[in-house]
């Protein structure tokens, strides 16, 4: 009984479970935050490779017009 009213008493464990908590909650922000910018990057360099896809083709088509 004893052990039991000890146990219920220890607060290092509550603090423990906090700052496990703390942790959790600062891992999730860095998650979605990593998550938004990894899709703002992927957006990016897709209209990068649109472009420079575009811009190739077209200089391809100059070249043949060109060519002797």
């Amino acid at each position: 009984m004893k052990a039991l009213v000890r146990f219920l008493r220890d607060e290092s464990r509550a603090i423990a479970v906090e700052y496990g908590l703390i942790a959790t909650g600062i891992s999730l922000a860095i998650m979605a935050a990593v998550n938004r910018l990894g899709t703002k990057l992927s957006a990016t360099f897709a209209s990068i490779n649109s472009s420079l896809t575009g811009g190739a083709r077209r200089l391809a088509r100059a070249e043949s017009t060109y060519a002797l």
